[in-house]
């Protein structure tokens, strides 16, 4: 399993996989699908300090993992938020803490000092996946979204780096 940096040309893979979970589940709460130009887009968005990472097998995309600034306000600009997808043919063989584990490390390479999760559910396999990387459960914000017609709470996980 390769991890490395995302580029423009893995846009369509990251797109696919992203957008299966925005029509199929509540992973995340993004409600339209992107396209390839979007997803093209926020890699770009995301160059410098932030990241998109990649986890490549046998030379195909079967996952991938960001880096956002937790909040808009400067005061913020320690702090990020991770995002971790995997290809629902790779869930559960250690994809999503490879492509976490590489995040954590490109945010103490970049000096951020906090790092936060936000789970919707909370999905028990993102908790422990977070847990077993050293973050805390510091909060549950309840109903505070809706998909498909429902209320969903969400987790906020918490690390420092």
């Amino acid at each position: 399993m390769l991890i490395r940096p995302a580029t423009i040309g893995d846009a369509g893979p990251i797109s696919e996989i992203y957008n299966r979970e925005v029509v199929e589940s509540t992973v995340t709460l993004d409600l339209v699908p992107r396209t390839v130009a979007d997803q093209e887009s926020w890699i770009k968005d995301r160059s410098g300090g932030l990241a998109v990472v990649v986890a490549e097998h046998r030379g195909e995309v079967v996952g991938f993992a960001s880096l956002s600034f937790y909040r808009d306000r400067p005061g913020y600009r320690t702090s990020v938020e991770d995002s971790v997808y995997v290809a629902r043919s790779h869930q559960g063989s250690g994809v999503g803490s490879l492509l976490l584990g590489e995040l954590i490390e490109v945010a103490s390479k970049h000096g951020f000092h906090a790092m936060f999760a936000r789970i919707v559910g909370p999905q028990q396999a993102s908790v422990a996946l977070h847990e077993r990387h050293g973050f805390e459960l510091i909060g549950i914000e309840r109903q505070v979204a809706r998909k498909f017609g429902r209320w969903h709470d969400v987790a906020l996980m918490q690390r420092l780096i």
